[in-house]
């Protein structure tokens, strides 16, 4: 009877002792998952950002990324190339999840061959772009202005209108860049009234403040 205290003692460290490993153990192992969870869905997300991912559909191969090949964001004097992932996918990780999530229906889009022919392209073209538009304007062009930052443009270099533009856009607000850049990558849809601010508004008022000397660029013009 004496002894069966110090029996029960022992076995209750034992217990404990065993539970303390088996916890670690599950740490461990948790841990390790984690990890290997977190690098597994880091990898796929990126690849499912690269341009050869996006053009595996042939509904995008044949007519956006045709149109993209021509444009300055595809080749020039620099070298520097915006993919598909700079332009429509968010840098930001929570931003960029939920565009992640939000494309899920272009891939339902797909199944079901909404835009598997040009003709159906085009015809669906119109609203496609309406909705990059509108994403655009809403986070004020940002995925413009994770590479261009209008505080470091040389205006001295840029023609007339140009320089007005993005002084006006930096200085007075009011518009963004997707407002008088919408073909900059694939052609846009004909609709008539599609600028919000059409460039010949943009150049009489740039006519009319040419005199004022209010656009640093213009003192250099000769």
């Amino acid at each position: 009877m004496g002894d069966r205290p110090i029996f029960l003692a022992r076995y209750k460290n034992l217990l404990t002792r065993g539970s303390t490993v088996a916890m670690g153990l599950v740490l461990a192992f948790g841990f390790a998952a984690g990890i290997v969870f977190w690098g597994s869905f880091n990898t796929v997300l990126d690849a499912t950002n690269t341009e050869a991912f996006c053009i595996s559909c042939h509904s995008m191969k044949d007519n956006v990324y045709q149109e993209y090949t021509t444009s300055i964001h595809y080749s020039n004097r620099s070298g520097v190339r915006a993919t598909c992932s700079d332009c429509h996918v968010p840098h930001e990780w929570t931003a960029k999840i939920i565009r992640k999530v939000e494309a899920a229906k272009d891939v339902w889009g797909t199944i079901i061959g909404r835009i598997d022919t040009p003709e159906k392209f085009e015809a669906f073209r119109l609203t496609m772009a309406k909705r990059e538009w509108t994403r655009f304007r809403a986070n004020d062009s940002l995925a413009c202005r994770n590479c261009h930052n209008q505080e470091f443009f040389n205006y001295a270099q840029q023609d007339r209108r140009s320089a007005y533009m993005h002084e006006h856009m930096l200085k007075q607000g009011g518009f963004t860049c997707i407002d008088c850049h919408k073909g900059i990558a694939h052609n846009k849809p004909e609709l008539e009234g599609l600028e919000m601010l059409t460039p010949s508004r943009l150049v009489a008022e740039a006519e009319e403040r040419r005199s004022g000397g209010t656009v640093r660029s213009w003192r250099n013009d000769k």
